[in-house]
């Protein structure tokens, strides 16, 4: 069965999830790796990011920087991702890094 929901890594739909109170994010993007400062709720397993200026981004721990051979992210898309289950394989933050002009990348738990 096709679908547009997000999916685990068992290619299982991840059903609608809410906004969660008091974990959104915002990080500006510059010519140098930036990320989130506060690392996501351990019961968060879905994100959803907004760029307001063309960037790469990468996810992993507290230690994770994006370069120019990360994945390409467009501004002006709002999209979902799931950041895993399990402690062990589960990403806790996103760096961000400009392609080519400064701006803003808003990024929301869900739950």
């Amino acid at each position: 069965m096709s679908t547009r929901l997000p999916t685990d890594a068992n290619d299982s739909a991840i059903q609608a999830l809410r906004l969660k109170p008091n974990c959104a994010h915002v990080i500006s993007s510059s010519g140098s790796s930036a990320r989130n400062s506060t690392p996501f709720d351990d019961e968060t397993r879905v994100v959803s990011i907004y760029a307001s200026e063309d960037v790469y981004i990468n996810f992993g721990g507290a230690s994770v920087t994006a370069d120019t051979s990360d994945h390409f992210f467009p501004k002006g898309v709002y999209y979902d991702i799931a950041i895993g289950a399990e402690a062990s394989a589960r990403y806790t933050h996103i760096a961000v890094r400009q392609v080519s002009a400064g701006g803003s990348v808003y990024i929301s738990e869900k739950f």
